[in-house]
């Protein structure tokens, strides 16, 4: 080729730039391209070597066995949607971190960390009135209930108010389920009817275990505040040291709701509530017609 010919080869190229680039067969290097394609392939087949080595943990599932379906809500770090599992009916919590490239490594780590901790404290627990977990894909899949949340089903019914069976019925799901929770050594730290479901026979499940942990020995090592404004007990939201009777303070705000399906402290804003509930040791008044039994049960939370 001579010179004339290699400057309009280059014109042309210089062009083409600007839209479609076209390149001579003759002129690719077909043996380095077949090399850098068997280093990728060697590499990919690696990772899936140490992949398949790795020992599954007791709460993976098998992706390929989970269906989602629509989104029925949104819960802690995701959104749930209806599903079904291995022929089960489910509730499947994608987690969604948010954008990957606005958080740090460190973020990223800690919400990683969050999800094991869920998982791994939810997977182990068997009782009726415990949300159940069938058995490596980021999203949590437990039993569908079709009931929904004990807060709508109170809300529902805020006018006609339930009747003191029910209550009664509800209330002793609910224990049931704490006692075993904290038989387990597991304290759940966000008590509240919104993380309480219903299966369609009525019987109520607790659910959702984003910020439940082994309850230390020494209270001195659980501090913060952790849970839900209006169920927290005084010493969670003072910061000071607690135990599993944090649960049983908030099962006494519950028990409280379930009653009067009513919310605690609708008018209070965060600093009133948690200056009303420490400092002058505010509770929700009880009404005068509320059985003795069962304001025994309240004021003793």
């Amino acid at each position: 080729m001579d010179t004339g010919s290699q400057h309009e080869d280059a014109l042309e190229l210089k062009g083409d730039l600007r839209s479609d680039v076209f390149f001579r067969a003759d002129k690719i290097d077909l043996k380095s391209l077949d090399k850098q394609f068997e280093k990728h392939m060697s590499r990919a087949w690696s990772m899936k070597k140490r992949e398949a080595r790795r020992p599954k943990e007791e709460w993976e599932i098998d992706p390929t066995k989970l269906v989602i379906k629509s989104a029925i809500a949104r819960g802690t770090y995701g959104i749930v949607h209806r599903g079904v599992y291995d022929g089960k009916d489910v509730a499947a919590k994608l987690l969604d971190f948010g954008q990957q490239e606005s958080k740090t490594e460190a973020k990223l780590a800690s919400l990683r960390a969050s999800f094991q901790q869920e998982v791994s404290v939810w997977h182990k627990l068997d009782h009726p009135n415990v949300t159940k977990v069938p058995s490596n894909i980021c999203c949590v899949v437990v039993e569908y209930l079709a009931g929904g949340t004990l807060k709508s089903f109170l809300i529902k019914n805020r006018r006609q108010k339930l009747a003191f069976k029910v209550v009664v019925q509800i209330a002793l799901d609910i224990s049931r389920g704490l006692n075993y929770l904290h038989s387990q050594k597991i304290v759940h730290r966000d008590v509240k009817t919104e993380n309480m479901l219903l299966d369609k026979s009525g019987t109520v499940k607790i659910a959702d275990f984003g910020v439940a942990r082994i309850e230390a020995s020494n209270p001195k090592d659980m501090t913060g505040e952790t849970g839900t404004l209006g169920y927290m007990a005084p010493e969670v939201l003072h910061g000071k040291p607690y135990n599993r009777k944090c649960d049983v303070y908030s099962f006494g705000i519950c028990l409280w709701e379930i009653y009067c399906c009513d919310m605690p402290y609708p008018d209070l804003s965060f600093t009133e509530m948690t200056y009303a509930v420490v400092r002058q040791n505010r509770r929700p008044q009880i009404t005068r017609c509320c059985p003795s039994s069962l304001n025994n049960v309240m004021r003793r939370c």
